[in-house]
């Protein structure tokens, strides 16, 4: 007996340590979604995981075969980089800095940490690996008779170079805040580097040439060589870029900077460890996990850090992260990393209350620069009443309801102007409730107001509604009794501009009188003139904070349900290419509901809400299957920085935070039969569903830790506290599970 139970528990241990030896980041492709829709695409962006070195080659998209150039820094998400490198051959002519250098995409690593790619014309092997303030590119040369390495920057670019092959450039950037007082901010940004042959003794007979702008370093050994190029960035000095280089990549060679990079992304990666799908959803899976990881980015650099919110260098112990834009991503990012990595969303939030000391504003879209103007609503509240409720601290939550406060009661809700004291449409918003629109043709009266952006009033009223339900809830929580019941009767506002007989929120004048258009197709470019990016028919469930007051607006359960039905089945009305003239940002179409819009996520979520828990397993199986594939066309919309991305990790897992600042997670049924995840707090939260698949997608019945549960629901704390969560599947629904 005692050797059959040693053989048990040896074999027991064996399988532990298998499952735990898996490698997910081998699903990880950083170019699935490298192709859009219609407006942008994702990036192969190679970076350690929320560091502030980035990388990607700077070319039209993915199909294009030729690259401009490989930038030394990426300073914000999506923005083509800074000082930039190309190679050539031969003497340098004017043409060598603009000629584009041809690549063959079936040569080409793409990995977050190793990226390398061959130039078909000139045989030369570019490769490319991040720390987290450092990195480092290797070019392998072919004989020749000169071979060269060019970076270019601005006409501010200043550049030193010494006797030991090492290099020091400082750049200055200009921002351009828009507005009706567009102010420019300035910032430097700095880079010390080295350059050596592969065994990282210094080129003997490097030429340095520098022109207005430009750099050259020219090889005239005429045999093949393999060049290594070490930089750091700094955007506090050129002495912090010395310390950030000799700590981080001093005395790595390329191999060892590529083997540190795999290590940090496999300890996020494998942090979530999955069985039973197919290879295909595994790759979208951990692959959006990935893109989770791309942002927010800590730019303290070993005890100090540059603001561009006061422009000042500050010291502290703590990362300071920017590069965030909270439309996007307090819907799902920044719940998931709560769950994930909660000291880092402490950081984060700890982040925003320092940006808005340092500003006076609390940012929505922070940037190194200082915040981006940019979207509507203020949705920075939720980020600390869903951390707050989620027990998460470390931060000056009194600092950040000041801020929060600050923001809804004396700044501007006029889209794309965060951070301008308020005007008359908002004196008229704190009096009647709602934003007023312009009638067709009538002529703007406010000067602060985006030609473009227009006022988008009926998705700034809601917006406001959901931000005012943010700071009331923070209120109740910190025992603030008044501003509690203030902010509570400003929630309710959203039921201002709901219009009982079209059963969508509609426009207002500032008369108080309906505005009648066709919700569909009406509001030019992006529906802008009433809504934002998406038309009536996805604002219509833009009410995450009160969704019984949005089910009884609309007749109760059963006609929220054959509404949500209409939504996935309602017609464009007009050809598909008309459609996308005005309608561009909504896509991933079914019906009405656009899957590649944030706007959209929480909608087939309802579901479980209003006694149909069936349809919502149905719906997001369908829209995973169909619109998130593991190709270049494999995101449906702007992915926005992980905004997208960790929509589909909750909803492949079989969970999702319908309204952040609840606690809740609403579950459906996950692609995979099992998927664990490691919580910081050495526990694990594991959710197990025998057979699934796309046929076998239905909830029977559900256990959490052995006991049965009969709702579509559980909580933060359940999942912290570990466990698991068992559901059992089949091919047909179950419509009585989780209707009570």
């Amino acid at each position: 007996m005692k050797i059959k139970l040693i053989i048990l528990l040896i074999n027991c241990i064996s399988i532990n340590i298998a499952f735990a030896q898996t490698d997910f980041t081998k699903y990880v492709d950083p170019t699935i979604g490298n192709v859009s829709t219609f407006l942008v695409p994702t990036y192969p962006t190679f970076q350690l995981p929320n560091q502030q070195l980035r990388m990607f080659p700077i070319k039209t998209d993915y199909i294009a075969d030729q690259v401009t150039a490989w930038p030394l820094q990426v300073m914000a998400h999506r923005e083509s980089g800074i000082l930039r490198m190309k190679v050539s051959l031969g003497e340098i002519t004017n043409k060598s800095w603009t000629e584009k250098m041809t690549i063959d995409h079936d040569r080409e690593i793409v990995r977050p940490w190793h990226y390398s790619t061959y130039l078909v014309d000139d045989n030369i092997t570019v490769g490319f690996s991040p720390a987290n303030k450092c990195a480092v590119y290797k070019v392998d040369f072919p004989v020749s008779e000169a071979k060269n390495i060019l970076i270019s920057g601005t006409e501010n670019m200043k550049v030193n170079f010494t006797a030991e092959n090492t290099f020091t450039i400082e750049e200055k950037y200009n921002y351009l805040k828009k507005g009706i007082n567009p102010v420019t901010v300035s910032m430097a940004v700095f880079c010390y580097g080295g350059i050596s042959d592969a065994n990282g003794k210094p080129i003997n007979d490097l030429k340095f040439t520098t022109l207005k702008g430009k750099m050259a370093m020219t090889i005239a050994d005429k045999s093949a060589k393999s060049v290594i190029v070490k930089y750091a960035i700094s955007y506090i000095s050129a002495e912090q870029a010395k310390i950030n280089f000799s700590k981080e990549i001093a005395n790595h060679n390329f191999e060892k900077t590529i083997a540190n990079g795999k290590k940090a992304w496999e300890k996020v990666i494998n942090q979530i460890q999955v069985k039973g799908g197919t290879d295909a959803q595994k790759r979208s899976f951990y692959t959006s996990l990935y893109r989770t990881y791309e942002r927010m980015i800590d730019i303290n650099e070993y005890g100090q850090y540059f603001s561009g919110y006061d422009g000042k260098i500050h010291q502290s112990d703590r990362p300071f992260f920017i590069d965030d834009w909270i439309w996007d991503t307090y819907l799902a990012k920044h719940p998931l990393n709560s769950i994930l990595n909660p000291a880092m969303q402490s950081d984060q939030l700890n982040s925003y209350v320092q940006m808005f000391e340092q500003s006076g504003w609390m940012p929505t879209f922070p940037q190194v620069f200082g915040n981006h103007l940019c979207m509507n609503a203020y949705h920075s509240s939720a980020l600390f009443i869903d951390a707050y409720r989620k027990g998460i601290a470390g931060f000056d939550i009194e600092k950040a309801y000041e801020g929060i406060k600050k923001n809804l009661t004396e700044g501007t809700f006029i889209p794309w102007r965060q951070g301008y004291s308020k005007v008359g449409l908002d004196d008229f918003y704190h009096e009647h409730g709602f934003f007023p629109a312009l009638r067709p043709g009538e002529a703007e009266t406010e000067p602060l107001v985006c030609g473009f952006e227009k006022r988008q009033p009926v998705a700034v009223s809601l917006g406001i509604s959901y931000d005012a339900w943010c700071l009331a809830e923070l209120a109740k929580e910190m025992n603030k009794p008044d501003d509690y019941k203030k902010f509570t009767e400003i929630a309710q506002n959203y039921k201002k501009l709901w219009h009982p007989e079209m059963r969508l929120f509609m426009p207002k004048d500032d008369k108080g009188e309906w505005i009648m258009i066709n919700p569909k197709l009406d509001g030019g470019k992006g529906y802008r003139e009433y809504y934002d990016e998406n038309n009536g028919w996805t604002y219509a469930w833009q009410v995450q904070h009160d969704i019984e007051g949005l089910t009884t607006l609309l007749g109760g359960k059963k006609a929220t349900e054959e509404r949500l039905d209409q939504l996935f089945r309602e017609s464009l009305d007009i050809r598909r290419s008309e459609f996308y003239v005005n309608g561009s940002n909504a896509t991933g179409l079914v019906g009405q509901f656009s899957m590649g819009n944030e706007p959209s996520f929480h909608i087939p979520y309802l579901y479980n809400y209003v006694g149909a828990p069936w349809k919502a397993q149905k719906r997001i199986r369908f829209l995973l299957d169909v619109w998130f594939k593991d190709n270049i066309f494999g995101v449906p919309g702007d992915e926005d920085g992980g905004g997208m991305s960790a929509f589909v990790v909750f909803s492949s897992l079989g969970f999702y935070p319908v309204t952040p600042g609840l606690p809740v997670y609403s579950i459906v049924s996950p692609i995979f039969e099992k998927s664990s995840i490691k919580l910081p707090n050495n526990k694990s939260f594991t959710v197990i569903a025998k057979g699934a698949n796309a046929q076998n997608k239905y909830i029977q019945k559900a256990f959490f830790n052995g006991k049965e549960i009969f709702t579509p629901f559980f909580t933060h704390q359940q999942l912290m506290e570990g466990g698991t969560l068992e559901l059992v599947l089949a091919n047909v629904p179950n419509k009585e599970w989780g209707v009570k």
